[in-house]
């Protein structure tokens, strides 16, 4: 009885397997050196394995970098799953889950910030995936600080899209320097002072507790 190859038995799991270890191994060492030799003794595949599923280490790079940010998404999207939830209590639950993300001895490292500072010139595919998502995360914020606008009286009036693309800077740029710094303190007080900023868009002292951020009364209809 022939014996089926692993790679058709379990196709999704063998192409889980590739991507992971790419993202493991990019996120520590970059694009550039990373081989397609270590990934697949990362994975334990072996090379016919990777070129089943990807034509060159540019495919599957960009694969992970797809990879990385759903799952991002999908952690981020724990910050609006309550319908009924405050949106800027929203916004302030998006803050908390990144600085969980930096409660460890190492910074945190974004694959997407990552390419797009590596790949965005030589890799033009690459670079419209890395300016899909960060344009995603973009519009995710800039439609939670656009909700709550329309439900609270701002102290100042903001463009909810050019504060949410502001605060997309700030975090990749923290991100960076805190991994050049090794310093995952720096990007959380850097986010702190990110929570300052917005709540000064609508009055709230940072003396105020986030827990009494919802007692500000909403804006009339």
């Amino acid at each position: 009885m022939l014996s089926v190859p692993a790679k058709i038995r379990r196709p999704e799991e063998t192409r889980r397997k590739l991507v992971d270890a790419t993202l493991r191994l990019m996120l520590r060492q970059g694009f550039a050196a990373t081989t397609v030799d270590q990934i697949c003794a990362a994975a334990k595949l072996t090379k016919g394995s990777f070129f089943h599923y990807f034509e060159s280490k540019e495919a599957i790079g960009h694969a992970a970098v797809d990879a990385f940010a759903a799952m991002g998404m999908e952690l981020y999207s724990e910050a609006w799953r309550d319908p009924k939830l405050d949106p800027l209590a929203q916004v302030h639950k998006i803050f908390d889950i990144m600085i969980g993300f930096n409660r460890r001895d190492e910074p945190c490292v974004c694959m997407v910030g990552m390419m797009s500072q590596e790949m965005a010139l030589k890799y033009p595919a690459m670079r419209r995936a890395c300016d899909l998502h960060l344009t995603n995360w973009a519009k995710m914020v800039s439609a939670l600080l656009a909700a709550a606008k329309k439900s609270r009286r701002p102290a100042v009036d903001f463009d909810p899209e050019k504060v949410a693309w502001y605060l997309n800077c700030l975090w990749q740029g923290s991100m960076l320097i805190g991994k050049t710094r090794r310093s995952p303190e720096m990007i959380i007080e850097n986010i702190r002072q990110a929570r300052v900023h917005v709540d000064g868009l609508f009055g709230i002292s940072p003396s105020r507790p986030i827990s009494k951020c919802r007692s500000i009364q909403p804006r009339k209809k």
